[in-house]
């Protein structure tokens, strides 16, 4: 009988959720195939048989916490597909299973040992369990558990009832009662009545990559000094280059479009390179200064914000980025990234205006010291000079910084140079 354990899986993660099982008892599992889901802090990992077999025994359930090293499940690997997943079934037991039916085939004039044992294996002696084939084990189970042999779903090509039909039939039942009465009595609980006076609500747990977002933005606001600087940017040049390059540029680059994250990795790699302390980190007692620059992209999913990270952006061209924001942004939503696409970054950029936020002030992605948020473009009067307006469309731009390395100059100075190179995007194109 082999385990499967929980793997190692990164050095800042020593424990996870089981959010899904992919196999049940009775699966036939190929070496190296995927029997579970587990849910990290940062991303899920598929839990992987080591040898071939059969499903054995689940001995972790779905949402339950498990650390490193715990055994989830048991795999024999000398059963064959459509065997019975039970750890009891031993010679003694497939002996037992033999001598059933020539026990069942007695009739009811006939009187066997067995026959009495059938007549109260049902539910208050249902004479329906006679004529059910079933190994002696499995009899003597659903006498103590007062059940109906008639009403057990079998797995036995051959409709021969066994032991762990009993069991698994009596857990079912057990769960379903449990759901109902759970259902049932919920709206009816103390705790809702005294909360909420007596009103309907829905309790839902959270999931661990939500409780460890929850954490963790609670940390930073507890363990930096974060301030919020705002600025704005007249995004007329920016909308007019793209209008007039987007059909040469994608021909260009086999369909890959011009779209506006690019111009705002490179905007905010060249303010970067002006101000080096907004991509630095603090460890301890020092400043550590980074002379790359791997930039995340926040991503929103179903299971929460991640931010998968754009690695030397500063080496790649416009649809370079553009190609791989699309591939990690794929990868989040349809929940495989790994955990090295979400390590490492230097600075962060989040676009809350893609759901329409005029101004918000994002919070940091530790250890970084910086965030960039984007917001949604508006089309706004502008003062040209002293005597002209003229309607533009304009975008807020925010930095939230720790200030306990950046000073609030060097931050206002950030989103200044970012303004100037946005407003003159063709700079961009030509250092890029």
């Amino acid at each position: 009988m082999a385990e499967i354990k929980v793997p190692e899986l990164a050095e800042s993660v020593t424990e996870g959720t089981i959010a899904e099982w992919l196999k049940q008892p009775g699966d036939y599992v190929e070496k190296g195939e995927a029997v579970a889901e587990l849910e990290t802090d940062k991303v899920n990992v598929e839990l992987n048989a080591e040898q071939a077999g059969v499903l054995q025994e689940i001995l972790s359930e779905e949402g339950e916490d498990v650390s490193v090293g715990d055994v989830v499940a048991k795999l024999d690997e000398n059963a064959t597909e459509g065997s019975s997943p039970s750890d009891e079934a031993s010679s003694d037991e497939k002996t037992e299973e033999k001598e059933a039916p020539a026990q069942s085939e007695s009739s009811g004039k006939e009187k066997t040992e067995s026959a009495p044992q059938q007549e109260s294996a049902g539910d208050n002696g249902d004479e329906s369990s006679e004529h059910v084939i079933a190994s002696p084990a499995a009899r003597k189970l659903a006498r103590e558990k007062g059940i109906n042999l008639a009403e057990v779903p079998v797995r036995d090509p051959l409709g021969r009832v066994r032991k762990e039909d009993i069991e698994s039939y009596e857990s079912n039942k057990a769960a379903q009662s449990q759901q109902a009465s759970s259902q049932k009595s919920a709206p009816e609980s103390k705790d809702t009545d005294d909360e909420f006076g007596g009103k309907p609500v829905e309790r839902e747990r959270m999931s661990r990559r939500r409780q460890t977002i929850a954490n963790r933005l609670v940390d930073v606001q507890q363990s930096t000094a974060m301030l919020t600087t705002f600025n704005e940017v007249d995004m007329s040049a920016i909308m007019d280059l793209r209008k007039r390059k987007k059909e040469s540029f994608q021909e260009k680059h086999d369909g890959t479009k011009l779209g506006m994250m690019s111009f705002f990795t490179k905007g905010v790699i060249g303010a970067l390179k002006q101000f080096p302390l907004l991509n630095a980190e603090i460890q301890g007692k020092e400043i550590i200064k980074k002379n790359f620059y791997d930039i995340g992209m926040a991503v929103s999913t179903d299971d929460g914000l991640v931010v998968p990270v754009v690695r030397d952006a500063d080496r790649l061209s416009f649809a370079g980025i553009e190609n791989e924001i699309g591939r990690l942004s794929e990868k989040a939503r349809d929940n495989q990234l790994g955990l090295d696409d979400l390590q490492g970054g230097t600075f962060t950029i989040t676009n809350g205006g893609v759901f329409g936020s005029l101004l918000s002030t994002p919070i940091l992605n530790t250890p970084q010291v910086g965030i960039l948020g984007m917001h949604t473009i508006q089309w706004r009067p502008v003062a040209i000079d002293k005597e002209r307006m003229e309607n533009r469309p304009m975008m807020y731009i925010a930095l939230s910084y720790d200030h306990r390395i950046v000073d609030g100059k060097e931050a206002v100075g950030f989103l200044v140079a970012l303004k100037q190179l946005l407003e003159e995007p063709e700079d961009l194109l030509l250092e890029g």
